[in-house]
């Protein structure tokens, strides 16, 4: 079945944004007393949301604590305002498949765990020159994924079945969106999870370069 449209995920997918959200979280964690995070450790920290984020870079003890972790992401927040550019780089070959896609007119979405606001300024800030028919990060009264509603209001929006949209993330919550969502789950193995992962969450193929998603779409 060729696929007609593509959602993709954003942080490990288009983005390579690590290193600044590791340190705009060790900055804020410093700031509150508590432990820095390693690169590799905040690699399967993030994915799941910037609360989950949070409760998993805290202590155990601090993580039980509302007004810490209310404390923490306010912090975060503000710091990443500060960063989410500095270190903050497209994966490789990531522009060649954006522009395959528009040359072939299909279209792109982005479905991402990120705050809304902070997903469209990093959106803009590196791809304003595409045009992507939907953007989402976390929003106000829709589930962050692995909830499969963003990836169904995408498929409203682009009035397609949800069985001819790819989707391409690079952790278990992708898959499982996709799955949930009844789409065809593409696992990117240069984002922050590994292969296995990706399997054991129902990535219906599995790609090493940006480029090599162009086949499948048929």
């Amino acid at each position: 079945m060729p696929f007609r449209a593509v959602i993709f995920d954003l942080d490990g997918t288009l983005l390579d944004t690590i290193e600044d959200l590791t340190d705009s979280m060790n900055a804020a964690l410093v700031r509150l007393g508590h432990p820095a995070r390693t690169i590799a450790e905040c690699k399967q920290l993030v994915g799941d949301g910037l609360e989950t984020f949070v409760r998993r870079a805290l202590p155990p003890a601090a993580a039980d604590d509302p007004r810490e972790r209310t404390r923490l992401r306010e912090l975060m927040m503000m710091e990443y305002r500060d960063r989410s550019t500095l270190k903050t780089r497209p994966y490789p070959g990531v522009p060649d498949l954006l522009d395959a896609l528009a040359a072939r007119n299909v279209p792109a979405t982005v479905l991402s765990n990120k705050p809304h606001d902070s997903t469209l300024a990093v959106m803009e800030h590196y791809f304003s020159r595409w045009s992507f028919r939907a953007i989402f990060g976390a929003r106000d009264g829709v589930p962050v994924k692995p909830d499969p509603a963003g990836a169904l209001e995408i498929a409203r929006i682009l009035g397609l079945a949800p069985a001819n949209i790819a989707y391409l993330g690079d952790t278990n919550t992708d898959m499982q969106t996709a799955t949930g969502a009844g789409m065809y789950g593409v696992g990117a193995l240069w984002g922050f999870r590994t292969a296995g992962e990706l399997i054991a969450k129902g990535a219906k193929v599995l790609i090493e370069t940006p480029m090599d998603l162009m086949p499948i779409l048929g």
